[in-house]
């Protein structure tokens, strides 16, 4: 038991070059609600989502992902999690209130393997819009779901998680030594909030978003390629092995990965036990058999520095395999 509570992951934010050019993507074609816009940003939720956003798109010629976002309970955990990653060396950073728009007090920080995250308890509310069926249109988005990530060192980056943050593993991923190669990570009650694949790192490699059904992502490829944007797809529809969900992975105009996920499973009793997968098991990624290409294998977004703003600097994975095989 940890003396905080973090509840899921909440938002993440990534810099844009052309405000006007993200707002058709992910408004237009894939059906997010626009919250609100600023000369400087773009604000989006999905249809389910009671908050004001969980994806910030910020103007910038920079091509990088500020800290992931998760929300914990209470101001009281904010400062709980400051005492555990200063115990540990790493940096910490205060936003305080009114200084990121609609968020409230934040603690910034880097952790274990020097990805940025971001903790906060407060957000401006917004209409939740999950029986607003008029409005929905492309994907039919209902909120964020999960954040995968790459890291050199898998095996390091889960024991901070489980073992100093909470979190629990739904599945993994192992080699024949049983090292672990991959691992998802939950704080609700679903198969993943956090995900780490081994690579080079720290490196985010997607965010996911929740659909209602695979109904959704098969209207989402009709919607996009109707609108023009069909070679944004970059892998599916199909079903992942692991975590059983039904998915469809996409490049922004940008090139940020995003993945658009249906169907896992619940996670909430205490005596889950992790599932196991076998490194050399073809099923785990595609349980159709489907191969990915390769640029879903090399290609990932960098993380930049709480402090400083720049790229955060990154090292090559611990364990190497032969032929390159990662996960969902």
């Amino acid at each position: 038991m940890t003396d905080f509570n973090i509840i899921r992951v909440a938002r993440t934010v990534l810099n844009v070059k052309d405000l006007d050019r993200s707002r058709k993507f992910y408004v237009d074609a894939l059906g997010f609600i626009e919250t609100e816009r600023t000369d400087e940003a773009i604000y989006l939720r999905g249809l389910e989502e009671h908050t004001h956003h969980s994806l910030v798109l910020k103007k910038s010629e920079q091509y990088s992902v500020h800290a992931l976002g998760y929300k914990v309970a209470s101001n009281e955990d904010l400062d709980r999690l400051q005492a555990l990653f200063q115990s540990k060396g790493l940096k910490t950073k205060w936003m305080e209130e009114g200084t990121q728009h609609a968020l409230g007090r934040a603690l910034l920080v880097h952790d274990i393997s020097g990805m940025p995250l971001e903790f906060f308890c407060k957000m401006d509310a917004a209409e939740r819009m999950l029986q607003r069926y008029d409005l929905y249109k492309g994907a039919r988005i209902q909120r964020i779901d999960h954040v995968n990530c790459s890291v050199p060192d898998v095996e390091k980056a889960y024991s901070f998680f489980v073992n100093e943050l909470g979190f629990a593993c739904s599945e993994y991923t192992a080699t024949d030594q049983d090292r672990i190669w991959a691992a998802w990570l939950h704080r609700k009650q679903t198969v993943h909030d956090q995900a780490f694949m081994n690579g080079e790192g720290p490196c985010l490699h997607h965010i996911g978003f929740w659909l209602p059904d695979p109904m959704a992502i098969i209207h989402c490829c009709d919607v996009l390629a109707s609108l023009g944007y069909a070679a944004s797809i970059e892998r599916g529809p199909g079903r992942h092995g692991l975590s059983n969900a039904f998915f469809l992975y996409l490049r922004d105009p940008d090139g940020y990965r995003i993945e658009l996920y249906s169907g896992d499973y619940l996670t909430s009793d205490p005596d889950f036990k992790p599932i196991r997968w076998d490194l050399n098991d073809p099923r785990r990624q595609t349980f159709w058999g489907t191969k990915a290409p390769d640029s879903w294998f090399n290609e990932t977004a960098p993380f930049l520095d709480i402090e400083t703003g720049d790229p955060v600097g990154t090292a090559p994975p611990t364990l190497e395999q032969k032929k390159p095989e990662f996960i969902i």
